[in-house]
């Protein structure tokens, strides 16, 4: 009980300080907790700090933002924070893609008109399949060389 909450918190921690790639997480999820509870625990702490990275980028804007996110990073993406409505349907797909940069677009999300509502459902309904993916996908790779 006490390792699954500690996996929990530190894949909601990774989203907000990207300390490393998300999908090293998920593997390790389903490496330690095996296949369903691995893919649930990731989810349950990737949905809280992708919440958790939009809520700060709500309320402190961009000067927070760009203290998590590098410059280069952050310019490639401005220009989606011009596309209004067009912007929740692209972040909705990109947060479908299993090798976006969720975490970046979850903070970008929080620099728009964009509702903590709309924004969840998007979170709580297009993450699973990114997550699966990734994280079954990697440890099927790992199981297959050895590691």
């Amino acid at each position: 009980m006490v390792a699954s909450a500690v996996f929990i918190v530190i894949q909601a921690v990774q989203v907000i300080i990207p300390i490393l790639p998300g999908a090293i997480g998920c593997v390790a999820g389903v490496i330690a907790f095996g296949p369903f509870w691995g893919l649930f625990y990731s989810y349950i702490g990737i949905c809280i700090g992708s919440i958790g990275a939009f809520l700060i980028s709500k309320r402190y804007g961009l000067p927070v933002v760009k203290k998590f996110i590098s410059r280069r990073k952050l310019e490639n993406y401005m220009d989606w924070l011009d596309k209004g409505n067009k912007f929740e349907r692209l972040f909705a797909i990109a947060i479908l893609a299993p090798v976006a940069p969720d975490d970046l677009l979850c903070f970008l999300a929080g620099l728009t008109k964009m509702r903590l509502k709309r924004f969840t459902a998007i979170i709580l309904l297009c993450k699973p399949p990114a997550i699966a993916i990734y994280s079954l996908a990697l440890a099927g790779a790992i199981s297959l060389t050895g590691f």
